[in-house]
């Protein structure tokens, strides 16, 4: 399966194929999960919030349910602080798909339920910081977001 090139460093990734589907190994969920274009992007993610932003794999969380006005929603990757809080949510989208206002609704709804300081979205291609400001109602479009401290 080719999948996209993506606007990221390169990284070493291991697959397995079964019955015609091919799967990519999560470091975070310890598993291989079938490789769909989102998951690729998701994948790449997490070895850049790892391996260039020093994120520790112990405040990394991976796809999990939220509840949202009696709705269960899945959010990509979480990054806790070490105090439990959650410093950053990031949405991730396949690459063939735009990033409109829509996508920001999308990860601003999630944020009512989780407070982070910082949200990212990316498609693989284009990647988008914010920084929230819960005092002034606003949040601040960045250049990236900060590396582990």
């Amino acid at each position: 399966m080719q999948m996209k090139k993506l606007n990221f460093p390169a990284y070493q990734f291991r697959f397995k194929s079964s019955e015609n589907k091919v799967s990519i190994f999560d470091q975070i969920r310890k598993k291989f999960i079938i490789l769909t274009p989102e998951e690729w992007v998701r994948q790449h993610t997490v070895h850049y919030l790892i391996e260039e932003k020093q994120y520790p794999k112990s405040l990394i969380n991976v796809e999990k349910l939220i509840k949202l006005n009696d709705l269960n929603k899945r959010y990509d990757i979480i990054i806790f602080n070490p105090d439990g809080s959650i410093f950053l949510i990031v949405e991730c989208k396949s690459h063939t798909v735009k990033i409109t206002q829509e996508v920001f609704d999308q990860i601003a709804r999630y944020n009512l339920a989780l407070n982070s300081e910082y949200l990212m979205i990316t498609n693989g291609i284009e990647h988008y910081y914010c920084q929230m400001s819960y005092t002034e109602k606003e949040y601040t479009f960045l250049k990236d977001i900060p590396k582990y401290k």
